[in-house]
Formats: structure tokens, sequence, C-alpha cells
């Protein structure tokens, strides 16, 4: 359809999703959306949605990888709870979060329409019937012609169609498209100026396709932007958290979802002086932070659950030697190993007490992304 005229809609707050299979590059166009709104003066919150297996096979239902946006007037501290809009790829993935209860009844979904005409019948019945279901359900489900917009514009849409749902999305929320253009810049200034030039296309030819084909808009006030605005994670604000604290050395073991506060300190740490060491395991790298502790450097150890487990003998030996030292336990879900790509705040207990015998320590939970960097600054202080 052609549309003249608009509905616009003034509202306090908005929960959006992108969703893919891995590799089509939905979690990248939620990050940029997040930071769009955010430079616009929204507050906003960013969870990302992690498969779990690391290449799940296409279409299926437990194999969504994407991003989760909520964009508010003002400032917000929480990821929300129902979705109220989501792009899809495919309709194997958007089953996957139906069935997870994650989106509000009546959602808006997005949905590309690419499978409907597929050349593998089962495929194109699969869709059929997975549109008819949602809109059985009361869903408002919109036919988007992602890949054959794309294809005008790229050889391969399946690189593509990430930064024309960011032109589509950016329409909707009456996001202004020059910031738009300038995330884009931001996000692949370390590649060719071609990269830069073909991606702004595509987010361009997204938000007039919204703009000429979609017959609704979302306007969520912005508070006035004043100073330059940050959007980090918590593992990125422990890493800064590090650097201010005046911090030396990182001793780490790899381990999801820990692994990036390690890999930004990587990048940056040993411009001022610092250093990152990647031990042979868990119980070498809390060791060898103890070493350097007691050698005189400030020192800090990352991990998750199953390595906070293996280094319980080694704090229990800073603690008797009076050693400083500063653990960071970036949370996974679930018992034992646990699930590496979901997160909960199930190790406070085993913080306080896991240790062996009388080794008493001080435990801090931040209880935001700004705590996240203010925590590490306290901790290194207590220690």
């Amino acid at each position: 359809m052609q549309t003249a005229q608009k509905t616009v809609t003034t509202l306090k707050e908005h929960i959006v999703e992108i969703i893919s299979d891995s590799g089509e590059g939905a979690q990248r166009c939620g990050q940029s959306l997040g930071a769009i709104a955010a430079r616009t003066g929204n507050g906003i919150w960013t969870v990302e949605i992690i498969p779990a297996e690391i290449r799940p096979p296409a279409r299926s239902i437990a194999g969504a990888s994407g991003n989760r946006i909520r964009i508010g007037s003002t400032r917000i501290t929480n990821g929300g709870d129902e979705t109220d809009l989501v792009v899809a790829f495919n309709e194997q993935v958007l089953l996957g979060r139906v069935r997870a209860g994650e989106l509000k009844p009546g959602c808006t979904i997005l949905l590309e329409n690419m499978w409907r005409s597929h050349g593998d019948a089962a495929i194109a019945a699969a869709y059929a019937e997975t549109h008819a279901r949602l809109v059985d359900a009361g869903y408002r489900v919109l036919e988007i012609p992602m890949e054959q917009a794309c294809r005008a514009l790229v050889s391969d849409p399946r690189r593509g169609k990430n930064m024309f749902a960011l032109g589509m999305l950016c329409s909707i929320y009456s996001l202004e498209l020059q910031r738009a253009r300038e995330q884009i810049a931001l996000t692949f200034g370390k590649k060719d100026a071609v990269v830069v030039a073909q991606n702004v296309k595509l987010l361009e030819a997204g938000h007039a396709w919204a703009e000429a084909n979609l017959d609704f808009k979302y306007r969520i006030p912005a508070e006035p932007v004043t100073a330059p605005q940050v959007v980090i994670n918590g593992n990125t604000a422990i890493a800064l958290g590090v650097l201010a604290s005046g911090m030396e050395i990182c001793a780490m073991y790899p381990i999801t979802p820990a692994t990036s506060a390690s890999h930004y300190l990587s990048d940056v740490f040993e411009k001022v002086g610092g250093i990152v060491h990647q031990a042979e395991d868990e119980i070498a790298a809390c060791a060898f932070a103890i070493g350097a502790s007691y050698a005189g450097k400030c020192t800090v150890t990352i991990t998750s659950g199953p390595g906070y487990s293996l280094k319980q003998e080694a704090i229990g030996l800073a603690v008797m030697g009076e050693i400083p030292l500063v653990v960071v336990n970036v949370q996974r879900g679930g018992p034992s190993t646990g699930q590496p790509t979901k997160v909960e705040q199930g190790d406070l207990m085993a913080a306080i007490f896991g240790s062996h015998g009388d080794a008493p320590k001080v435990v801090m939970a931040p209880s935001t992304i700004e705590d996240c960097f203010y925590s590490i600054i306290t901790a290194r202080r207590i220690a």
C-alpha cells in the first residue's frame, strides 16, 4: 500500500525487538537503534538475545539472535516486560519468542515475507501456517519485502537487511535520519568508505519504504541533550572502572558472559601501562593476580560462576594472607556449568559463603550499568 497520511502516537515508552538467524546482523541493528535513541535524548535499555548454540541451524525456533531495546522518554533502569513491536527476519525465530511469552498481546510484527514464495514448498507452507496462527492469536502482522528491497542495493541481502530494518525503525520511532547516518559512520568507521556508503543507502531505503508504506508512527519525547551520551553495557562499564581505579593487572581466563570485559581491556589497557594476562585456567588466573598483588601491583580477576567456584581456594589464600584482590563475577544463569548465554543474579550466597573455613569478604552487587563503573573503583579502595 502507498500511504498518504500517518497516525502518530505519542508514547512514554516502547519495547522493540529485532530478531534473526545468527549472522544476519540483528544484534548490530539493535545496538545502533539504542545508540541513536540515546543520542536523541531518550532513555534506553538493551538486552542481547543470544541462542544457546554458537551457530544454530537456520530458521530454528530456538535459534533467535538479536536485540531487545526499551526506549523511554525518561531514564530507563531495566529491560521492562513484554515486547510491543518486533522485526523478524523469519517466522521460526519469531515463533520461538512467541512460545517463550516475550510478546505483548496484540504486538505489532514486521515480518520478512520472502518465505511465502520460497522455492521449498515445506518452508513456504510453514511460513503460511505460522502467519495464519499469529493473525488468529491477535497479533498485528505486517509482511515486509525486506529481501526484495535489499536485493536492489546489494548482492547479498542477508548482509543488508539489518540496516534496512534500522531505517524502518528510525521512521517508525520518529528518529532523525541524519543521526542514524552518523551512527552508521561510527559503527563502520574502521571499514572501507564503500562499506559505510552502502550501509547508509540501505538505511535510507528502509526509512523511505516505511515512510511510503506504513500508516503509523510513534513519538517518544526525549529529554534535552546537554552533554555527550555514552551507550555502554555492564562489562564495558566494569572495564572502564578498572581503568579509572588505577589497577595495573587483569588476570583472566575466557568465560562467557564475562570475556568481553577483558576483551575491551586488552584493546586499551597497555596504552595506560596495564597488562591483561590470559592464564591457562581459572585457578591460575586468580593465583597470578594474588602473586602480582603480593608484589605490589593492584590487580583484578574477571570470571563467571563456574570460574568463581574454581577460584575459591585461591580467594581463601588472599584472605588468609591479607593480600588485596578484586574479583569480578559476571553471573550466568542456572546451577553447575549453567547457561552461558543467559544471565541471573544467582551467585550471591556463593559469593558470601563460598570459601572454605573462616574467610570473610566484602561482596558488592551493582544495581545499574552506571554502578558497575563506580563499584569497581570502590572495590579497589576497599581492597
